[in-house]
């Protein structure tokens, strides 16, 4: 009935059909199998996509030839840059998004992608010979073989749904959960775990009282998150911002002796920064008020998300402590929040290919590994499903480095230092996030993906084009000076220190009160010279100028630490035979398994003593 695939991919959420694109793009056959084709790419939780550090990992994706940044801007009803009045370290595109159209377009571009089969079941066993994958089997009894498995499960695993004190089998609301794979992967010698996450309830726009509540508007000059030519949406949605009060916190604390959380039915650990309400009330009693995000979620339903009010308590609850909310006084549910628990795999267990350490050619993606985010999912997934390819083929695995992206310190610290939360990407777990800002994403990884063969020479040659033309931008403010007379008037309005004789451009643009557009004001030749750019490349010009010095010191600390960084461990290593590391190293070292001694420094117990062990046995 089925050929023998190169891929299968177990699970078509975010991670899931990333991982069966990034393989097919590559040249793989790829079985997608999901237990419901309706709902592939499905936005379980918010409508959005991006925001601090997300909106990163979407736009390397996206520079690498993944879909998750195409598929958004096709489904965007408002884009925002967040935080523009900071660096440009922390500048993070984010995307409210229209939840059905985002899933048809994901589904309309896994249906054009060559090489991408689909298959409508559950998968309940893997097929595993010798200690290597070798396929899966449905729950309807059916064998299908390949040379590698990804699995991207979810939530499903064993997924059980709360609802105050109702308990229900379930991977998502309506849907079924997975059984077969957890028990199996247990047997197999796997470590697994327990997590939980949550969602609010939805309610019926047309009942809230927007006049109540605070207008939160896109940008209004849109943007995107692709770097190719994705048309940019003719209009954008309005969201709200209201708040939650006393009067809201006492009928939610009504219902706590009924909450799965605190009754200690739900055993999982939940996402430490996107607790639920009850959650929020509970830890920090001293606040008076919560921010609620009213979002819609599309262009054209009347449904509204009530992001920051996610809840397990009973539903009677939920009802009465939401009309208690500015705006939401004659709110109608459209159905409930809920609280789901599931089984989770500790991703030390992988490397950093995210292969499994225990079963060859097979790899994890997404929730099955601890993380909570769409982004975190699609980028995991992205990079499984790369190095299921390159597996396969016996081509080197592609393993990013956390001094290049975002998605590099995402997959380095799950397998490095594994985790006991969901785990959710910050900016300040990147240490060399100044280099890894949203604007150069295209520049740091176009080539490597050019490489692989994920994105082909016109579009390499436009990376190209923009780093030469920010560069030439550069050179042309450093050859045109400014004459006191016309700079003073202007700096003066701007409250920074006149000039005594002319200056280069490139040197007023240095002072932080300055932005390009001011100095196009001052200089006609300026405004004339720029008008030939689009404003991604004048952008990136600006940071450049502004910021070349600190470039210069982060790239002076990652030339470094990169002679630690590429030294190399033979994974087959026997910590145990040298004495002079500590027992705790010992031990660590040889559950992890670290490729480098980077790697091997990272790790939680590892002292720098071990390291300087490990750095003279290497040495030798």
């Amino acid at each position: 009935m089925f050929k023998k695939y190169d891929v299968i991919v177990v699970g078509a959420g975010h991670a899931g059909c990333e991982a069966a694109a990034a393989a097919a793009n590559l040249g793989s056959s790829v079985l997608l199998v999901t237990m419901n084709m309706g709902t592939i790419a499905q936005m379980s939780c918010n409508p959005a996509m991006g925001g601090v550090a997300k909106g990163q990992i979407v736009r390397e994706i996206d520079a690498m030839g993944g879909y998750s940044g195409i598929i958004s801007d096709k489904s965007t009803i408002q884009f925002r840059m967040l935080n523009r009045s900071k660096g440009p370290a922390m500048w993070s595109p984010r995307t409210q998004n229209d939840r059905m159209r985002f899933a048809e377009e994901w589904r309309l571009a896994l249906e054009k992608t060559p090489n991408v089969d689909f298959w409508q079941d559950m998968v309940s066993s893997l097929i595993v010979k010798d200690n290597k994958v070798c396929g899966v089997v449905t729950s309807l009894g059916v064998e299908i073989e390949s040379s590698s498995v990804v699995l991207t499960n979810g939530t499903f695993l064993n997924g059980v749904i709360h609802i105050g004190e109702k308990r229900m089998g379930g991977g998502r609301t309506g849907e079924k959960s997975a059984t077969g794979i957890t028990e199996q992967l247990v047997e197999l010698g796997f470590e697994s775990g327990r997590m939980k996450t949550g969602t609010p309830p939805r309610v019926d726009g047309r009942s809230l009282d927007y006049s109540k509540m605070e207008e939160q508007w896109g940008d209004d000059d849109g943007g995107r998150f692709s770097y190719t030519e994705v048309e940019k949406p003719k209009e954008q949605r309005c969201c709200w911002i209201t708040y939650t009060n006393a009067a809201v916190h006492e009928a939610l604390k009504e219902g706590f002796e009924k909450s799965p959380m605190f009754t200690g039915r739900i055993k999982g650990l939940g996402p430490r920064y996107c607790p639920s309400i009850e959650d929020k009330i509970n830890r920090f009693a001293e606040r008076e008020r919560h921010q609620i995000f009213v979002e819609p979620e599309g262009f054209n339903t009347v449904e509204i998300y009530v992001n920051g009010f996610s809840t397990s308590l009973p539903e009677d609850v939920q009802q009465k402590a939401l009309r208690l909310i500015p705006g939401f006084e004659n709110a109608k549910m459209f159905r409930p929040g809920y609280a789901i628990e599931y089984d989770f795999f500790p991703p030390t267990q992988l490397g950093l290919s995210l292969e499994t350490k225990l079963i060859q050619n097979l790899f994890f993606a997404g929730q099955i590994n601890g993380t909570t985010g769409y982004e975190e999912a699609a980028a995991q997934g992205f990079i499984a499903g790369i190095n299921a390819h390159q597996k396969v083929n016996e081509k080197p695995v592609l393993i990013l480095k956390r001094s290049e992206s975002y998605i590099g310190v995402l997959i380095d610290d799950l397998v490095t230092k594994g985790t006991e939360e969901p785990y959710r990407m910050f900016t300040s777990r990147a240490e060399h996030r100044l280099l890894l800002r949203q604007d150069n994403a295209d520049e740091r990884l176009s080539p490597i993906a050019h490489q692989l063969g994920l994105i082909n020479d016109e579009r390499l040659n436009k990376v190209n084009e923009k780093i030469a033309n920010s560069l030439a931008i550069v050179q042309f403010m450093k050859e045109q000076s400014i004459s006191k007379e016309i700079a003073n008037p202007i700096l003066e309005a701007l409250e920074t220190s006149a000039i005594s004789q002319s200056a280069k451009l490139h040197n007023l643009l240095g002072r932080p009160q300055i932005s390009i557009n001011d100095l196009r004001k001052m200089s006609l030749d300026l405004d004339d010279y720029l008008n030939q750019f689009d404003r991604e490349t004048i952008e990136q010009a600006e940071i450049k100028i502004k910021y070349d010095s600190y470039f210069e010191k982060e790239l002076e600390i990652v030339g470094k630490m990169k002679k630690m960084e590429d030294k190399e461990i033979n994974p087959e290593f026997n910590y145990h035979q040298l004495q002079s590391l500590s027992k705790e190293a010992r031990e660590k070292l040889m559950k992890i398994k670290p490729r480098t001694l980077g790697q091997a420094s990272r790790i939680s117990g590892v002292t720098p003593s071990d390291v300087s062990v490990l750095m003279v046995h290497i040495s030798k």
